[in-house]
């Protein structure tokens, strides 16, 4: 669906109405002026039609041939006359008149004729009548400029107008802004009610169900996790007291006894099934938001605790690999517990599905990032596009729970973090990696330590 943003429709549809309305209204000026304009043009025009038929009375009463009144500076914006006797000879005329008569009948009135407006007087006493025509070309000249001197402001004044319209609508939106910046931050650790913003009536109902919302969702989530905290409790114990026994019964039985086999089974079961409930507990917590609270600690400094702990006590026999790159510290903005869990799962993966006797090498990079590499058998890029999903195994060979990249992945999700995976590596034919990259690292070297 193609977005599109409020302000941006408001402001274009208030223009469209303002536009479409100065649209009209500069028609109804442009008519108006039009109007206007040319009634006061016919009336100049009558009124010297009149006072010019006063003049010349005299002048044609005793006159037996054509007269042309020359004038000086005579231009192509000056009035043009005739005067005509009763059988329709022009008798007198201004040098800028046609020789012929403006019109044949003597009706009194306005005429347009090719290139005049004529104005036809009454005839005097002495049966004259006189025709003033004014060109057609500077009526239409002084309507146009009329027009424009009505209708330019208008349209020189459309980007303020413009600009005014954004700007009142920009600070209209303003509120909506902070609660949009609001509501942005919620959901990423952050919980809390939004605080009174001064909104409008109109945006208090949508605060007041985003507050309503959140105090929902965090009660559920707190519920999520004192169910999942609860049933580790109730789970780990059982288990555990079932591990004891098993382990004293394989004691109590003589050497070489045909049971201690099964006994072994039973516990080798019994290990199996604690794994799995743990890491369907894990996968509980991940899934009820374990990851979004936001501390600032040290993300290399876990890392040496896990790298440690499971070279030590769970797999003594497995050489893991740190290469730090010269890099003291990388303080990152999450949950540490969750952190712990998600680096966990992965180093568990890896050792897991690793080549007998390979070691499993973690890579931190310059820009804080973080590699898990280990050699195996390729994996079909069908089989590592669903690899994030819960209970799916690379290597049905191994007897994991194919839980432990969907919940890697499950948190690195809450915590904004890229988790990428690559079979096989670059540059080889085999092995397995893992890429994990934090958000707003703060790297610090160990020159910068020191």
């Amino acid at each position: 669906m193609k977005s599109w943003k409020l302000s941006t429709r408001i402001v274009s549809g208030i223009l469209m109405v303002v536009m479409l309305g100065m649209l009209l209204l500069s028609t109804a000026v442009g008519g108006f002026t039009r109007y206007e304009v040319t009634e006061r043009l016919d009336n100049s025009l009558q009124e010297v039609s009149e006072r010019l038929q006063t003049i010349v009375a005299d002048r044609v009463r005793n006159q037996t041939s054509v007269s042309v009144a020359w004038l000086p500076e005579v231009g192509p914006r000056t009035l043009a006359y005739q005067v005509l006797d009763d059988a329709g000879h022009v008798v007198l005329r201004s040098q800028n008149a046609p020789t012929t008569p403006f019109v044949q009948d003597g009706k009194v009135g306005f005429v347009n004729v090719a290139q005049f407006r004529v104005y036809v007087a009454a005839p005097s006493a002495d049966h004259y009548h006189v025709l003033v025509g004014e060109p057609t070309f500077h009526r239409q000249e002084a309507v146009r400029r009329a027009i424009m001197i009505s209708i330019v402001p208008m349209l020189l004044f459309m980007p303020v107008i413009w600009l005014l319209v954004r700007l009142i609508v920009h600070r209209a939106l303003r509120p909506m802004d902070r609660l949009h910046d609001e509501m942005r931050a919620r959901g990423s650790g952050n919980l809390r009610p939004i605080l009174s913003l001064n909104l409008p009536d109109e945006l208090l109902p949508i605060q007041r169900s985003v507050n309503t919302l959140m105090e929902r969702l965090e009660t559920a989530l707190s519920t999520e996790r004192a169910f999942a905290a609860s049933a580790a409790h109730e789970l780990r114990n059982p288990l555990g007291a079932l591990m004891a026994q098993v382990q004293m019964l394989g004691r109590m039985l003589p050497a070489g006894s045909e049971l201690e086999e099964r006994v072994e089974l039973i516990a080798s079961r019994t290990r199996r099934l604690a794994r799995t409930v743990e890491k369907l507990l894990q996968l509980s917590r991940a899934s009820s938001g374990i990851a979004f609270r936001r501390d600032r600690f040290d993300l290399l400094a876990v890392i040496h605790v896990l790298v440690d702990d499971l070279s030590c006590n769970v797999y003594g026999d497995v050489h893991i690999i740190l290469k730090t790159n010269e890099i003291s510290k990388i303080f990152v903005y999450r949950d540490m517990d969750a952190t712990g869990i998600l680096i966990r799962n992965l180093l568990e993966n890896a050792l897991l599905h690793r080549h007998a006797a390979t070691p499993v090498i973690v890579t931190v990079l310059p820009d804080g990032c973080i590699d898990i590499t280990n050699d195996c058998v390729a994996l079909p890029p069908e089989t590592l596009a669903r690899l994030t999903n819960p209970f799916v195994r690379g290597a049905h060979a191994v007897h994991g729970s194919g839980l432990g990249l969907a919940i890697a992945s499950n948190i690195a999700k809450q915590m904004d973090a890229t988790l990428s995976l690559c079979s096989p590596l670059a540059g080889t034919t085999r092995g397995f990696g893992v890429s994990i990259r934090f958000p707003d690292l703060e790297i610090q070297n160990e020159e910068q330590g020191d």
